[in-house]
């Protein structure tokens, strides 16, 4: 049996932007880029080239991925011409495989907010389109309001949507704006739509403002759309938007969709997803979502009672799909086998082979849930993960050794009689009988480490030279100045590599240097480096 194929649009850099608190820099943007497309999206929204320096940033260079790279931005605005429109040109100079234009589809947003006529607003979408069409883009048309425009004036938003589609506009995305939609209502709404323009010229929309998102999104599928768009954890304004990350496993693994459909999203890609949702997490500096569909920590947890007793005997009592279907595990809280078993798939990802009756893994399973107990999360800290099991099992060579290191940082005066801080480092390292003490100085105590660690390292210098610092994170896990603080350091070399590691200490600075330490010691093990070297 044929299936008709869905695409999944992400617009966490652009409209998950929108989130408060959430601010993507050029290097944040990147990451997730990378993310989204080993995932296996169709689309990726990287933003508003114009808006603000980061996205100008982003679309001034060609971006390769899978994925279709997308710029977002207003058609052009009314009484002017495209050519005299700068916020128009410089979304069609984006360097973009497509272009996502917004533009009003509710009679009432036409009157009150771009205070122009219904005619002109549709004259405004139709040379839009046709413009980007020119130059060999794919466009889409974010129909916003669409659907309160079509519940006030259903003839006008249908126009809207068949403007666009007669333009040329590969898909006419539906948006409910306000969030306010319920799924029966989008349903039928959608149904409608379908009898104007083709469903697989149709995408979703959905905002979270009555926890509907997700249900929408699969309601509008179900009602004929074929363009599901969201955001990884549902980031986005007020609310949030449609989450991803519920959405793309309900299509892949349940019957319902999964007969009819099929994505990009293949099988064993679906098994990163967890692994995707948390670091996502890690790099907006944000606790995960315990109790998250699928990819919680708690998605697949039992303690102890009559739900534990038949988990053991068969898992699917109580579980609707496997947990490492999307990369997660299941957690019987009174067990300690049922972490073995995730821990002997960690080590198989990371290129272990152990054998389950080795006596070694119920020492490295103590060790992971004592720390995990202190603070340390590894879903987002593959590397220090990767190295704490190697060093365990034996087979982490032994590249260096810290004797000591001090950190000063200092209120002063300069030459010029400015009063600034400075930080100065000095760390004492081993390398085979030989000792290294290295000065740096930098904009902080952390960075002033990471100088004078990466300074020289005798044999094993040229290894690293290429290796720096992409980014620093910083949570506090209990209140109070004493508090413990647990760091995430994202590194990165000159081959594209990108790894990270984590520190736990009641002191920042110990916790820092924990991570930058691993970080150096991944790269050399990376590098294949022998002792020798």
């Amino acid at each position: 049996m044929t299936r008709e194929r869905l695409y999944l649009f992400d617009t966490t850099l652009r409209d998950g932007q929108q989130t408060p608190g959430v601010d993507f820099s050029l290097e944040d943007k990147l990451v997730v880029m990378g993310m989204l497309d080993g995932l296996g999206l169709d689309y990726i929204e990287g933003g508003y080239p114009g808006a603000n320096p980061t996205d100008t940033a982003l679309f001034a260079e060609d971006r390769p991925t899978r994925a279709t790279f997308t710029a977002f931005g207003m058609v052009k605005r009314p009484g002017r011409s495209a050519s005299n429109d700068p916020g128009l040109q410089d979304i069609l100079r984006a360097k973009a495989k497509a272009i996502c234009f917004v533009a009003k589809s509710w009679d009432y947003h036409v009157r009150v907010a771009l205070e122009t006529t219904n005619e002109e607003n549709l004259l405004t979408i139709r040379e839009s389109i046709e413009n980007a069409k020119l130059l060999g883009r794919e466009v889409l048309l974010d129909c916003e309001h669409f659907f309160d425009g079509f519940k006030a004036n259903p003839d006008y938003a249908l126009k809207v949507a068949k403007t666009a589609y007669d333009a040329g506009a590969r898909w006419v995305v539906l948006c409910d704006t306000n969030g306010g939609t319920l799924p029966r209502e989008v349903g039928e709404i959608v149904r409608a739509v379908t009898k104007t323009v083709p469903g697989d010229h149709l995408g979703i929309h959905a905002h979270n403002d009555t926890e509907q998102a997700v249900a929408n999104s699969l309601a509008a599928v179900e009602a004929g759309v074929r363009q599901v768009q969201g955001t990884l954890n549902g980031i986005g304004e007020r609310c949030g938007n449609a989450n991803l990350v519920s959405i793309i496993p309900t299509l892949v693994l349940k019957k319902e969709f999964a007969d009819r459909f099929e994505t990009g999203v293949t099988i064993d890609k679906l098994a990163t997803l967890t692994h995707v949702s948390r670091a996502f997490d890690e790099l907006l500096n944000r606790n995960p979502n315990g109790q998250a569909p699928y990819v919680g920590r708690s998605a697949f947890a039992t303690k102890a009672g009559i739900h534990a007793s038949a988990i053991v005997k068969e898992p699917e009592t109580y579980e609707h799909v496997t947990p490492d279907s999307v990369g997660n595990r299941r957690r019987v809280l009174v067990s300690d086998q049922a972490g073995k078993s995730n821990l002997l798939a960690e080590l198989g990802r990371i290129g272990l082979s152990v054998d389950k009756s080795d006596t070694r893994l119920d020492a490295l399973l103590r060790e992971v849930k004592e720390r995990e107990a202190q603070g340390y999360a590894y879903d987002g800290a593959d590397a220090s993960f990767e190295l704490l099991a190697r060093r365990m099992l034996g087979t982490v060579p032994h590249y260096f050794d810290v004797l000591s290191f001090r950190v000063i940082v200092e209120h002063r005066h300069n030459a010029l009689g400015e009063l600034v801080t400075v930080s100065e480092a000095v760390v004492k390292v081993k390398v085979d009988d030989e000792v290294f003490i290295n000065a740096g100085e930098g904009n902080g105590p952390v960075n002033a480490l990471d100088v004078a660690l990466r300074k020289d390292l005798g044999k094993y210098q040229r290894f690293i030279d290429d290796l720096e610092l992409a980014d620093f994170k910083v949570r506090i896990l209990n209140s109070g100045t004493g508090a413990t603080t647990r760091v995430l350091i994202e590194s990165r070399d000159g081959q594209g590599n990108r790894w990270f590691t984590v520190g736990v200490s009641p002191n920042i600075v110990d916790a820092s240097f924990q991570a930058l330490s691993d970080s150096i010691v991944f790269k050399l093990l990376r590098e294949q480096v022998a002792l020798a070297a």
